[in-house]
């Protein structure tokens, strides 16, 4: 990293974090994520904008010997990845059992790492950084949908206590007999005989595979 970095130097590492910020706000933005373009391309430019005046303020007087002074300058970047820290933390949610924004958070800590390659002038690592995040983003998205991930939901059954109910050894046989592994069951008895089975299941599918015809008969 130059001690005094031009202003042709310092538009490159600019419009570099811009463009990085941009791509992967768009592939965030594409899928309907809180944090998309203009977050990312925010987050990207003030890392970039925290080293390039780290690398502006050890042009200061001593800047280039005084160790001291050098090692206060880089707090400045490490406080721009702690406090994006708070920001992804804002951008995870947790609806049940089912969380979501974890990558969106990721990202957000990934485009601050790319603004403060390119603000440092590492304009290779910044851009191999950017190729294979967007390689992560869009290309394994593609082999996600082709690889069976396992999915569970809770089924409830009420049965009126007659004979011809089923029991809960007959519903979890037949669960099996259809491919799904039962993880737990509960039994509940109300009023007149009445029974509530309730089933944690669990299958094999691809994504946006509808739901096994067994849990609907």
């Amino acid at each position: 990293m130059p001690i005094a970095p031009t202003w042709q130097d310092i538009a490159i590492r600019l419009a570099l974090s811009v463009l990085a910020g941009g791509l992967i706000g768009l592939n965030r933005g594409g899928h309907g994520r809180p944090a998309g373009l203009r977050t990312n391309l925010l987050v990207c430019l003030a890392a970039a904008l925290s080293m390039i005046l780290a690398n502006l303020l050890l042009e200061s007087p001593g800047g280039e010997h005084d160790q001291t002074l050098r090692m206060d300058v880089m707090r400045l970047p490490l406080g721009i990845l702690t406090g994006v820290g708070f920001i992804g933390a804002g951008a995870i949610l947790r609806r049940g059992d089912l969380v979501l924004g974890v990558t969106t958070a990721a990202t957000l800590w990934y485009v601050t790492m790319l603004g403060l390659c390119f603000g440092a002038d590492r304009l290779g690592l910044g851009v191999a950084g950017l190729a294979l995040g967007l390689i992560v983003l869009w290309g394994l998205r593609f082999a996600e949908r082709l690889m069976k991930q396992e999915r569970h939901a809770s089924l409830t059954v009420t049965c009126d206590g007659s004979v011809a109910a089923p029991s809960e050894a007959d519903l979890r046989g037949r669960l099996e007999a259809a491919g799904l592994k039962v993880a737990s069951a509960a039994s509940h008895y109300g009023v007149a005989a009445q029974r509530t089975l309730t089933f944690d299941v669990r299958w094999l599918a691809l994504e946006d595979t509808p739901i096994p015809p067994i849990v609907d008969a």
